[in-house]
This record gives structure tokens, sequence and C-alpha cells, in this order.
């Protein structure tokens, strides 16, 4: 491991980076001259994902990880441990819709598997690379949430552009209260999170009205503000009600 990585490099880890949103944040990050380390559960996809940011030079490293795994969590952080011993940025993007079904219709069986990626698993990534995260510079990481989980803005009965459902939305504010207990307890690194906004990706058929660079605005904003705040919940446009 050169010194120079180990003394200058900005090193951020992205989850489910290998297209949409995480892939973008990745592509953003890498023209800043960061290390980017790119998360991806499809080996194939995520070798290629970072193969073409690497083309437009990018220096990234493809990372078999999947979220659900503490196997592969675990391998993760021993691939990246062997070309740095530090990370000054995770960013949580991995994430899930679940089905489209009303709560009428919902059943635990619907919730489990939502949750095991969008709640559980920054939870598994997260206190996997804490130990590397301490030993960068000022430490944070961003939790790709969504104004779904916001309490105010789903109680709003005027609101007409969201099919009332319960796994996403229900996932989502769990995330924003446990990033808020991080932020709490885990003074020296900072935790924030992040509303991509209505952006068109495949988790909503493309069918989103911001494209994906404006969706990555509050994850780049968080990731590149240092020093920054601890325990915010804002999108592009700024701060989000709870």
């Amino acid at each position: 491991m050169s010194e120079s990585i180990r003394a200058t490099a900005t090193t951020v880890l992205i989850t489910g980076a290998n297209k949409g949103l995480g892939h973008e944040t990745a592509r953003r990050l890498g023209e800043l001259g960061w290390r980017v380390f790119l998360g991806a559960r499809d080996e194939v996809r995520g070798r290629e994902a970072a193969e073409r940011l690497a083309a437009g030079g990018a220096d990234v490293t493809f990372v078999p990880l999947d979220v659900t795994s503490d196997d592969s969590v675990t391998a993760a952080v021993e691939t990246i441990r062997d070309t740095t011993d530090h990370l000054d940025v995770l960013i949580n993007n991995a994430g899930v819709t679940g089905e489209l079904i009303g709560p009428e219709d919902t059943l635990p069986q619907h919730l489990i598997p939502v949750f095991r990626v969008n709640v559980l698993g920054p939870v598994r990534v997260t206190h996997a690379f804490l130990p590397l995260l301490r030993a960068g510079h000022d430490p944070r990481v961003v939790m790709v949430s969504s104004s779904a989980g916001s309490q105010a803005v789903t109680a709003d009965g005027e609101r007409k552009d969201a099919f009332p459902q319960m796994m996403y939305p229900a996932s989502k504010a769990a995330l924003n209260m446990i990033t808020t207990q991080y932020a709490r307890g885990i003074p020296e690194v900072r935790f924030n999170m992040a509303d991509p906004g209505f952006t068109a990706t495949d988790l909503n058929r493309n069918q989103g009205t911001q494209t994906v660079t404006e969706g990555t605005d509050a994850i780049v904003e968080f990731a590149t503000t240092s020093p920054g705040p601890t325990g915010q919940y804002r999108d592009r446009d700024g701060a989000l009600p709870w």
C-alpha cells in the first residue's frame, strides 16, 4: 500500500452501485478524484459498472457485496482493508421497494425482504466498517433514505402522488430513526440521511421526474461536505420534515 494512498486519498464505499443512484454517485465522486469502492451483489454487473467508470478515468475498485449476508460483508471489509487502511465515507445506497400492494393485502412476509435490505443491510454494513471509518479523516456515513420515510410528508392528506404501501415507507422511517441514533451514539462519525427525490430509476420503472444526477445531489453534498453536520435529513432543496 503506498503512503500517498494512506495519507491523502479520500476513500468511499457505495453499496448497490452497479446502477442507478449508486452508480451515478460513484461517477461523480470518481470525477472528484476520490478512490471509489463500488459495492454490488451481482458480480458480473458490478465488474462491468466498475470497468465503465475506470475507462472514464475514475479510480474505482469493484467489491462483491451483498448487504443481507454477514459473510459477504465480512469479505468486503477484508477486500478493502487489503488496499487501504481507512475509509472516509460510507454510502448505504442499496435498497428495494417491495411489492406494489396496498396495506389491506400486506402480510409479514411482504415486509421481511424489504427490511432485510433497507434496514438490516445498512446496520450490518455500518457495524462492519466502523473500524475503517474511525481510521479515516472526518468519517461520515450517508444513508440513502426517502421522503417516503417522513411521517409529516406521508400523512399529508392532500398528496395524490404516492400509492399507499407499507413496506418501503416503513423501512425508510426505520432507517431514519436508526440513523439519528447512530448520530447521537457515535459522535466521532457523522451520519446523515439523503432523500434522492422522485428520480427516474428502475425502482420506479423510470417514471421519476428527476435525472439520476439531480437525484444524487443531496448524497454527494453530504459525502463531500467536510466538516459538516450530523443527524440531518434533507433532499437537494433543503431540510425535510420528520
